[in-house]
């Protein structure tokens, strides 16, 4: 017992879980969204999108989070921009701003005289210095994004399986589509300080895609990547206290494991009932 309490018996070390939990809460439920609709590529664009705001505020000292709103809307502008002026399909789009926006982001903070340093927090967070500030800060977005998620719950529902269904039913895809921005730039912008801008990617994807392995349907499947979500934050920042390694980069990583023993284990799974079946089906024959 004394294994697995003892890595948050310190005050940094319990604000690291809270701030992990709630950056959690936050990735978990859009994660849902862009799994059923197939954006994770946008996702991962998005999430290094808005490093050259977060890098801008670190050499002009402003705060990371205004920083990271102005790249975000930023990289959606140009996404809309380049799909609306020409005839290039939007994973394009996504492909150009994913690599110009880190590398300005990447320009920027080398101008920093702690070059190596910042870099490092922005692209993979301090889990242990996570503040009360900060968890403030996060526990706003979390609420945000809970209450839009409910509110757009059935919006979002018809427009991940049929676009066309949903503008018959007098929904507005295309405001639907942006509000769904909104929440995965309030998701990112909430949770990298605590996980990382790269790494924030596994646990928008990683516990969604999981949860599709295992659930039959959406509500299930929210209920799943949520809990798939907290456990990856607190064996991993279990394992990280044990292992020596680092905090924001071993939860990211834990759901992404998690996917893959998922997947063997019901592969497994599969092929015995086949098995099973093709037996019974010769015994019959017999």
């Amino acid at each position: 017992m004394e294994w697995l309490t003892e890595p948050f018996a310190l005050g940094f070390q319990q604000r690291a879980l809270i701030g992990g939990l709630v950056a959690a809460l936050m990735c978990s439920v859009v994660g849902v969204w862009l799994v059923l609709r197939g954006m994770s590529f946008f996702g991962d664009a998005f999430v290094h999108g808005v490093i050259p705001g977060i890098a801008a505020s670190v050499l002009f000292g402003f705060s990371p989070y205004l920083g990271a709103a102005i790249a975000a809307a930023a990289m959606v502008g140009g996404m809309q921009l380049i799909y609306r002026t020409t005839t290039l399909k939007e994973d394009t789009s996504i492909g150009l701003l994913f690599v110009g926006m880190m590398a300005l982001g990447v320009v920027l903070i080398s101008k920093s005289e702690s070059y190596t340093g910042s870099l490092t927090a922005i692209l993979f967070g301090d889990a242990l210095g996570v503040g009360w500030a900060d968890i403030r800060m996060q526990l706003i977005m979390a609420v945000v994004v809970v209450i839009f998620a409910g509110v757009l719950y059935r919006p979002l529902m018809a427009l991940s399986f049929s676009p066309a269904k949903a503008q018959s039913l007098g929904m507005n895809p295309r405001l639907t589509h942006g509000l769904l921005l909104v929440l995965i730039a309030t998701s990112v912008i909430g949770s990298f300080h605590a996980v990382g801008t790269l790494l924030v990617f596994g646990l928008l994807v990683g516990p969604p895609a999981t949860a599709a392995l295992i659930s039959r349907t959406v509500p299930v499947m929210f209920a799943w990547s949520i809990a798939i979500s907290v456990v990856s934050v607190w064996c991993g920042l279990t394992l990280s206290f044990h292992w020596g390694t680092a905090g924001s980069a071993t939860m990211a990583l834990v759901p992404i494991v998690l996917f893959f023993v998922v997947l063997a284990v019901r592969e497994i799974v599969r092929r015995l009932r086949a098995q099973d079946t093709q037996t019974e089906k010769v015994e019959v024959a017999r």
